[in-house]
């Protein structure tokens, strides 16, 4: 593989890693966001119900902010494996091949994400 090639493949997976990162960064964020209106809610003192699923949301919360630190890891991880390369070894494909076990579970953790998003909001307009 050319140099040139080899350094526009690696660019590639590189903003994939940066892309992926800063979603993370985000969705963390934003889980701070959620865990601020739930303890606004806890305050009115609504009944039972509510309390119950204010805690069980409080629970995936704290889930989900460690499965962002572990991919954010897993990131920072891959990157450094990417700069660590060396340009005169030829590529085979990989690199990408190691990406995509990191590819499949940002998709899974994506997915997981909007659905305790999509429930959280419900419970939002619920109770707001």
């Amino acid at each position: 593989m050319q140099i040139q090639t080899k350094v526009s493949y690696l660019s590639d997976l590189k903003f994939n890693l940066e892309t992926w990162k800063r979603e993370l960064r985000f969705h963390f964020s934003e889980m701070d966001s959620f865990e601020e209106k739930l303890e606004e809610i806890a305050s009115r003192e609504y009944d039972k119900r509510a309390m119950q699923q204010i805690e069980n949301f409080q629970n995936r919360i704290e889930i989900e902010r460690n499965e962002i630190s572990k991919l954010m890891h897993r990131c920072k991880n891959k990157m450094n494996a990417l700069i660590a390369v060396d340009y005169n070894e030829s590529i085979d494909g990989s690199l990408l091949h190691k990406q995509k076990p990191l590819k499949e579970d940002m998709r899974q953790y994506i997915k997981l994400h909007y659905d305790l998003k999509e429930e959280m909001m419900g419970f939002f307009s619920q109770w707001l």
